[in-house]
C-alpha cells in the first residue's frame, strides 16, 4: 500500500522530483535574501553612525530606524 502511494501510478518520480526541486529553490532564495538583508543592515548601521548627534537623535525617533538598528545589532542569524 505504501509503495502504491509512493509510486502514484507511475507519476511518483515526477511528483517527488518536482517537490524536491521546489524545496531546493526556496531554500536557495531564502539564503540569498538573508545575505542581502544582512548587507543592507550593515550599510544602514554604517551610514547611521556617520550622522551627527542632532540628526541621530531625530532618526532614533522614527520607529523603522529603531527596528532596523535593533534587528541588525542583536540578530543571531
Amino acid at each position: 500500500m505504501i509503495i502504491n502511494f509512493i509510486n502514484m501510478n507511475g507519476y511518483g518520480i515526477y511528483v517527488f522530483s518536482a517537490f524536491i526541486f521546489t524545496l531546493i529553490n526556496f531554500a536557495g532564495l531564502y539564503f540569498i535574501v538573508r545575505s542581502q538583508l544582512k548587507k543592507e543592515q550593515q550599510k544602514f548601521a554604517k551610514e547611521f553612525s556617520k550622522l551627527d548627534e542632532q540628526k541621530a537623535f531625530e532618526a532614533n525617533k522614527q520607529n523603522i530606524n529603531k527596528e532596523i538598528l535593533l534587528t541588525g545589532t542583536f540578530s543571531k542569524t
